[in-house]
């Protein structure tokens, strides 16, 4: 676990509503992916299921990673994080009702997607060094469950 320090926020207040934009986009799809793969875990002892429950479990890190940054430069999380919430909600059930083939596909369309906004957030803001390495590991984690669902989808054809 790391120390908790107080991160100096810019004095360029466009600065300022950069880094609390891009830190609450990264709070609030961490959100929406820990529910997406809750919702999709069902009760069978398999290794797609034991995988699943990883990744939530690593999602919810991503999720404190945020949350724990964003008090750190003395902000709050977004108010309209419910939503993201919601959708992941409505995500994973609707996902796990359609079946494996379309858990899986949803993974890897919303890993997918989550790997665009790391680049675009890590190109947005001039990061402090431990905060990109961070998200840039957070990032690495999402590529990882792409190359598993693929592999778990391969494997099914």
């Amino acid at each position: 676990m790391k120390p908790i320090r107080w991160r100096d926020q810019s004095s360029v207040p466009s600065e300022r509503r950069v880094l609390r934009k891009n830190l609450r986009v990264l709070h609030q799809l961490e959100i929406m992916a820990v529910n997406i793969y809750q919702y999709q875990i069902g009760t069978e002892r398999t290794d797609l299921q034991r995988e699943l429950i990883e990744a939530m479990q690593v999602e919810m890190r991503h999720t404190q990673d945020f949350q724990v940054a964003l008090f750190e430069y003395g902000l709050k999380p977004s108010p309209t994080r419910w939503a993201y919430w919601l959708m992941g909600w409505f995500l994973g059930v609707f996902s796990r009702i359609r079946g494996i083939r379309a858990v899986l596909r949803m993974g890897i369309w919303v890993e997918s997607k989550a790997v665009d906004h790391y680049t675009e957030i890590l190109a947005a803001c001039d990061w402090e060094p431990d905060l990109r390495a961070v998200i840039e590991h957070n990032q690495n984690d999402e590529y990882h469950h792409i190359e598993l669902w693929q592999k778990f989808l391969q494997a099914m054809e």
